[in-house]
């Protein structure tokens, strides 16, 4: 008999996100989120298509039924999706978990969401799972997300050179950033003084 998963999915609150289990019910608000802004015809991240949503949806759920994903719909105090998020690569045996795969619509960057779902997935993996540590990874070119990496209090463990292929055929060098179990208790109080700004 397999031993039990480590993380597992739930719902995660606070007062103006959830992130929810995924499922297919959330494609026609995803398909909207990913045509506002054309995210993906960004060349440096991975969003899908509008309509490759729901292919992707699929993906992540297979992903899930692995044991090596939790995807997460991210809904606005509204409850429309706005984006995606997942606990990805989950290492079971040494609690250990990488969030990535993680977009949101273009009008709601920069509003505070990003922020409010780490600290909840963090807190989540640190305090209810009793995670080891917490990765973080992004294309090196990346600015954007890596100052956002960065502003969540993550220290960047180093490059990983020709780590993947793009979906244009490009190599992707990696930036790989964590927060441990000792970062968590100064990273939690940063957080949280950075969402109730």
């Amino acid at each position: 008999m397999p031993a039990p998963l480590w993380m597992t999915a739930s719902t995660l609150t606070s007062d103006n996100v959830t992130l929810a289990p995924l499922t297919q019910d959330h494609a026609a608000d995803l398909a909207e989120a990913a045509g506002d802004g054309a995210l993906h015809r960004l060349w440096y991240t991975a969003v899908p298509a509008p309509d490759r949503v729901p292919a992707e949806i699929n993906r992540r759920l297979a992903l899930q039924k692995a044991g090596s994903m939790v995807p997460f719909a991210i809904l606005d105090p509204q409850g429309r999706a706005v984006g995606m998020t997942t606990y990805m690569n989950i290492d079971h045996g040494n609690r250990r978990v990488e969030i990535g795969s993680t977009w949101y619509r273009k009008s709601v960057q920069r509003t505070g969401i990003n922020t409010a779902c780490k600290l909840m997935m963090l807190r989540h993996a640190f305090e209810d799972r009793d995670a080891i540590a917490v990765e973080f990874r992004t294309h090196r070119l990346n600015r954007q997300s890596r100052a956002a990496i960065e502003r969540l209090g993550a220290q960047l463990d180093g490059i990983l050179r020709a780590h993947m292929i793009m979906p244009d055929g490009s190599l992707r060098d990696s930036a790989v950033y964590s927060i441990t179990a000792a970062d968590w208790p100064a990273v939690r109080a940063n957080l949280e003084f950075m969402t109730q700004r």
